[in-house]
């Protein structure tokens, strides 16, 4: 069972984490149009999603990587899962799950309901491997849209390839020496005429101007 909450103010912020759901079970509770996005997010994060709902949109009815139970939830199922989430209208259906998986220390998400969550959604920007996740503490989803949008203004598909090229340049590094902790980095991510090699498609250029940025000799 979770702790007492810690009075201090200090502490009054979620954890950040990015989960790696890679063939583990997420269950999903409900199967309107809010329960196939969630439906969609895990799949794309690789996990294997159970959905429990009397009715179902096309999306997830006709989903074949989806198993779906045609019927209410079951009080205490939800602790056969890694996480599980709830996009329903019955306020009482989200607190029972919030409180099957707080017994069998579940993650639970209710959307819309802050007071049955665990853990909070953020809003994500994906450019490639490069994501941002925006959270407003569950005080306003639609502001933390609003500043994805405004971030999407600035991280293009450029910053994608230019995030590959960093990563590349960082293995060889670490390849080389043992070790990716070296100075430089963040001059050289500042420089302009990384993005705009990038940009022009001189991805070669790109990552030798990385490379000669950063200082190797003083990290052997």
């Amino acid at each position: 069972m979770r702790a007492p909450p810690v009075s201090d103010p200090a502490f009054d912020r979620p954890y950040p984490v990015q989960l790696d759901l890679r063939g583990r079970r997420a269950l999903v509770v409900g199967a309107g149009p809010v329960a196939a996005h969630k439906v969609d997010g895990l799949r794309r994060a690789g996990a294997v999603v159970t959905v429990v709902a009397p009715d179902a949109v096309p999306e997830i009815a006709g989903a074949a990587d989806v198993r779906w139970h045609r019927r209410p939830y079951r009080r205490g199922e939800a602790a056969s899962y890694r996480l599980a989430i709830t996009a329903t209208d019955d306020p009482v259906v989200n607190r029972q799950v919030a409180r099957d998986g707080e017994a069998a220390n579940v993650f639970v998400n209710s959307a819309d309901d802050p007071a049955n969550c665990s853990f909070i959604l953020p809003a994500v920007l994906v450019r490639g491997d490069l994501q941002v996740s925006v959270s407003t503490n569950g005080r306003s989803p639609a502001f933390a849209r609003w500043a994805r949008r405004r971030i999407a203004e600035l991280l293009t598909d450029v910053h994608a390839s230019a995030l590959d090229v960093v990563s590349d340049v960082r293995d060889d590094v670490r390849a080389e020496i043992g070790t990716s902790e070296v100075d430089g980095w963040d001059e050289i991510l500042d420089d302009p005429r990384f993005l705009d090699l990038v940009a022009a498609g001189r991805l070669d250029d790109a990552r030798r101007l990385v490379r000669s940025g950063l200082d190797v000799r003083r990290a052997r």
